[in-house]
């Protein structure tokens, strides 16, 4: 007979179990520690990208951002009205692309904005410092 492993359960029906709901993330904060965050108080992703832009991931400059692609959107409803109303329906199905396009942005950028928002609050209330990566 085969040697069998101690830490490994024999029974066919085993389920591993699930991992804890509470991950953290150990990053640094504004403050230069290392602090344990959850994903709610982590928020959206703040590295850096190594790029030469830098990514805004503040909750204001995210506002600011989605009111921007807000105010794009309303040039798009605009764009459709005047459309409806000239019966230029050759128009809309050359253009038809610029939909998805600001759509997607859009969405992202208000959802990221409310996960933000959250996480900031999360913090606030556990007294934890903004994480910088």
């Amino acid at each position: 007979m085969a040697r069998r492993s101690r830490d490994v359960p024999q029974d066919p029906g085993y389920v591993p179990p699930e991992p804890p709901e509470n991950r953290v993330r150990h990053r640094l904060g504004d403050n230069g520690e290392v602090v344990a965050y959850t994903d709610e108080e982590y928020g959206v992703r703040k590295d850096d990208g190594l790029g030469v832009i830098k990514p805004v991931n503040s909750a204001n400059g995210i506002l600011f951002l989605a009111i921007l692609l807000t105010i794009g959107m309303g040039g798009l409803v605009y764009f459709v009205v005047q459309v409806i109303r000239q019966d230029a329906w050759h128009i809309a199905g050359e253009v038809w692309w610029v939909f998805p396009a600001c759509i997607f942005p859009f969405t992202a950028a208000w959802f990221n904005y409310f996960k933000e928002r959250k996480a900031e609050r999360l913090r606030k209330a556990r007294n934890l410092p903004r994480p910088v990566e």
